[in-house]
C-alpha cells in the first residue's frame, strides 16, 4: 500500500480528542499515513499574533492534503475564522459535504443520500466589511444614494457580496463533474435571483450555461433558497447534488445535517485545484473539551473522504461500514446521539466509541 503524508491540524476545544480518535481508526483501517502535525487555533495568538501561523499554511502546501479538528472562532469580535483563512490561502473553492442517513443515528428520515457543493471563496464570506460610522461606510452610503441604488441608513455597517462569473462557473462545473464521476443524476442550483438579480442572478445564469454542456448526461434544476430549505425539511430524498453560493451553502449544509442526526456525524472537505483540507463541520465545543465526551464520528468520516481522495478507497470503505455497524448495534454511542435517539442506554465516551469502531473494523477483515 502506498504511504501518504498528511498534515494533521488537531485544532482546539474537542479537536485534539476527535483528531486522536480519528488517527486510531485510520491506522486500524489499514491505510498507511504519515502524520505531519501543524497547529492552528486561539492558543497561538500570544506567540504568533495569529491563530493560523504561516508555517501551518506551508505545511499544507508541502503535503497537499490535510485534515483538521474544529477550531474556535470568536462571535462578533476577535480574529476571523481560521477555516476561512485556510480556504483563502489555499484557494479551496469547493466545500463538499455529503449528507447520508446512518441507521441508529437518530435521523428524522431514512434513505437520505445527497451531496452539498458549496462555493467557498466569495459571496459575503469574502469578508469585505465596513464598520458603522467609518469613513469608508459613509462614502459607500453616499455613493449608493448618488447612483440611485437605494437608501441606506447612516448608522449601518456594510458587507459587500461579490459573486463572479469565474467563481460561479468553477463551482457549478465541479458539481456536474462530481455528479458524472459518482453516477449522480441531478444537479440543483440554489439561489435568490428573484431579489438579488446582479449577484444571485449571475450565479443562476452561469449555472444554466454550464448545465447546458452536460445536457443528456446530468439533469439540472434550480430552486430559490427559502423554498429549497422548506423542501429539504418536507422531503430531502429527491435531492441529489445541490450546489450553492457560499452563505446559503453554509446554512443549508447544517440544516441538512440535522435531518440525518446532527453535526456530530457530518463530514466535510475543502477542495481546490492543488490542495484539499478535510474537516468535521461541527464546532469546537469548549464546554466538553477534555472530558472524553466528544463524538469523533464526523472527524472519522472526514478521514474516510480523505482516504478516497488519496486513492485508499478500500480503507475508506472499511471505516464507513464499521461506522454503520456500530450505530446500528447501538451499544457504544456518545451522548449527543443518545439525546437524539432518546435511548435509555448510558452514553459511551469518545474512547469507548472509538474502541468499538476499531473492533468493528477488525471483524470486516
Amino acid at each position: 500500500m502506498t504511504r501518504h503524508t498528511v498534515t494533521l491540524i488537531p485544532g482546539d476545544g474537542i479537536g485534539p480528542e476527535t483528531s486522536a480518535a480519528m488517527q486510531r481508526v485510520v491506522e486500524a483501517s489499514g491505510a498507511d499515513i504519515a502524520w505531519e502535525v501543524a497547529e492552528a487555533g486561539a492558543h497561538l495568538m500570544d506567540e504568533y499574533g495569529t491563530p493560523l501561523p504561516e508555517a501551518t499554511i506551508e505545511a499544507v502546501k508541502r503535503t497537499k492534503v490535510a485534515i483538521k479538528g474544529p477550531i474556535t472562532t470568536p462571535v462578533g469580535t476577535g480574529f476571523r475564522s481560521v477555516n476561512v483563512a485556510l480556504r483563502k490561502a489555499l484557494d479551496l473553492y469547493v466545500c463538499l459535504r455529503p449528507v447520508l442517513s446512518i441507521p441508529g443515528a437518530g435521523g428524522r428520515y431514512d434513505g437520505v443520500d445527497l451531496v452539498i457543493v458549496r462555493e467557498n471563496s466569495e459571496d459575503l464570506y469574502a469578508g469585505i466589511e465596513f464598520e458603522e460610522g467609518s469613513e469608508a461606510a459613509r462614502k459607500l452610503i453616499a455613493f449608493c444614494e448618488e447612483e440611485g441604488a437605494g437608501s441606506i441608513r447612516p448608522d449601518s455597517g456594510i458587507s459587500i457580496k461579490p459573486v463572479s462569473v469565474t467563481g460561479s462557473d468553477r463551482i457549478v462545473r465541479y458539481a456536474f463533474e462530481y455528479a458524472r464521476k459518482h453516477g449522480r443524476s441531478l444537479v440543483t442550483a440554489v439561489h435568490k435571483a428573484n431579489i438579488m438579480k446582479h449577484s444571485d442572478g449571475l450565479f443562476l445564469r452561469v449555472a444554466r450555461e454550464v448545465a447546458a454542456e452536460y445536457a443528456g448526461e446530468v439533469a439540472f434544476e434550480d430552486r430559490i433558497i427559502d423554498a429549497c430549505c422548506m423542501n429539504l425539511v418536507v422531503d430531502p430524498t429527491p435531492f441529489d447534488v445541490v450546489v450553492f453560493p457560499n452563505l446559503y451553502g453554509d446554512i443549508a449544509s447544517d440544516l441538512a445535517a440535522g435531518l440525518v442526526g446532527g453535526l456530530g456525524i457530518a463530514p466535510g472537505a475543502n477542495i481546490g485545484d492543488e490542495y484539499a483540507v478535510f474537516e468535521a463541520v461541527h464546532g469546537s465545543a469548549p464546554d466538553i473539551a477534555g472530558q472524553n465526551k466528544a463524538n469523533p464520528t464526523a472527524e472519522i468520516l472526514s478521514a474516510a473522504m480523505m482516504l478516497d481522495h488519496l486513492g485508499a478507497c478500500d480503507a475508506a470503505e472499511r471505516i464507513r461500514r464499521a461506522v454503520r455497524l456500530v450505530y446500528a448495534e447501538g451499544a457504544h454511542l456518545t451522548g449527543d446521539i443518545r439525546r437524539t435517539t432518546r435511548s435509555d442506554r448510558p452514553a459511551a465516551s469518545c474512547t469507548e466509541f472509538t474502541d468499538a469502531l476499531i473492533a468493528a473494523i477488525v471483524t470486516l477483515d
